[in-house]
């Protein structure tokens, strides 16, 4: 192990100790170790009791702007400048959001008897500080282990918060068994479903579709750059997980919750809506997955963009071999990438529909709704991500040269 690497590792555990520290340091004005506390109880009422929701939501609605507005699009491939600017406008909606989901956090706590000392609005608004605070303190943590740590700093506080819930869900699990609740042939059935999902998981998300590109030899200055080959790799989802899953919900929730401030919640067509819409029913399950399957082909083609692929080649004096550049490997590339996309779009549905699947027959084990295909791919990605992070690390020399 080199030196850099030792460091590196430090500051990515003390960075997650931290966060671990901060689960447990209830709000302000909070009588939480009064009301039998457990952990995940504590966690629910710390001052990082928001997460990273608020600044992932915000990421999320600002790629979404990018998708659509090309002025922000053009921002974002403009370089680094370009990219601190979004980041700025991230931060400032992510400080919006924080800060409407803190007061309406911090106000619902007023009306639980027993938790709040003093449930006036001094509390309300120093819980809402807070709150906002454990947020932009997350998001700090974040970026050092990002810069100076192993690995996706986002991305492993995710996988944090997920697996230090999986020792109580086995727990949970054991105890239903063990009261005659659930069989075990049930808990043997969900543990070989989980080995092969990740199984599944680790091949598809590293698969890659290679196209191979031939760059022409050019001067640069007075040198003369040889000719040389390259590979265009293409991921089989490109989309990742976050954004389909998550927009997916928006695009019949936001309708629906609209229609209840027009015509009211207890309208009879916004009830049943509600009731068709919960999780587990048909209806809900239909809509998610054609929601997640186009999302997936829309959000694919802006991060692998045809058109701005081959104008880049071409810029660069690269080719696809039997292509002509331009147009032509445009269009090449787009029937690649969606061919590609279909079958990365089918596995993103598929992850989305576990726990709703088990919902619906009724097969399901008493573990939280943490443990799913979207936590299971981010811990997996990231268990990945670490692997590649500590390889180049160690193939790297001081000064940045591979050995």
């Amino acid at each position: 192990m080199t030196i850099e690497l030792a460091r590196r590792i430090a500051i990515t555990i003390g960075a997650l100790l931290v966060f671990r520290l901060g689960t447990q340091i209830p709000i302000p004005g909070v009588d939480v170790f009064d009301v039998s506390p457990t952990l995940d109880l504590v966690a629910r009422l710390s001052i990082f009791a928001l997460g990273l929701i608020p600044y992932l939501t915000a990421a999320i609605l600002i790629r979404l702007l990018s998708v659509v507005w090309r002025r922000l699009n053009s921002l974002e491939r403009s370089g680094e400048r370009g990219r601190r600017k979004i980041a700025r406008a991230t931060l400032g909606l992510t400080l919006g959001l924080a800060a409407f989901q803190a007061y309406g956090f911090a106000s619902a706590l007023t009306s639980i008897p027993g938790f709040v000392r003093n449930p006036d609005g001094w509390f309300v608004a120093a819980a809402s500080a807070s709150l906002v605070g454990g947020v932009f303190v997350l998001v700090w943590l974040s970026e050092q282990i990002t810069r100076h740590g192993i690995g996706n700093g986002l991305a492993l506080i995710l996988s944090a918060g997920f697996l230090v819930a999986i020792p109580q869900n086995i727990a949970g699990i054991m105890d239903a068994f063990r009261q005659g609740m659930i069989s075990g042939s049930l808990v043997l059935g969900h543990a070989v479903f989980w080995v092969a999902a990740v199984v599944v998981i680790v091949l598809v998300e590293g698969a890659r579709r290679n196209i191979q590109v031939r760059f022409a030899a050019r001067n640069v200055g007075t040198r003369q750059l040889p000719g040389r080959e390259a590979t265009l790799s293409i991921k089989l989802n490109s989309a990742g997980f976050l954004l389909p899953a998550t927009v997916a919900p928006w695009i019949f929730f936001l309708p629906l919750a609209f229609a209840g401030l027009v015509l009211g919640s207890d309208h009879p067509l916004v009830a049943a809506a509600y009731q068709h819409l919960q999780l587990g029913q048909p209806l809900h399950m239909i809509l998610v997955s054609i929601a997640v399957f186009a999302l997936a082909f829309i959000y694919t083609a802006y991060v692998v963009d045809p058109e701005y692929t081959a104008k880049s080649l071409a810029q660069r004096d690269g080719i696809i071999p039997g292509v002509a550049p331009g147009e032509e490997t445009a269009a090449h590339l787009d029937r690649v990438v969606s061919l590609t996309t279909v079958v990365g779009a089918v596995y993103l549905t598929a992850l989305q529909l576990i726990p709703e699947v088990f919902e619906l027959y009724g097969i399901g084990l008493p573990y939280s709704m943490v443990v799913n295909g979207g936590a299971a791919v981010v811990v997996v990605c990231t268990a990945l991500d670490i692997k590649t992070q500590v390889r180049d690390v160690s193939l790297t020399n001081p000064g940045g040269v591979r050995r």
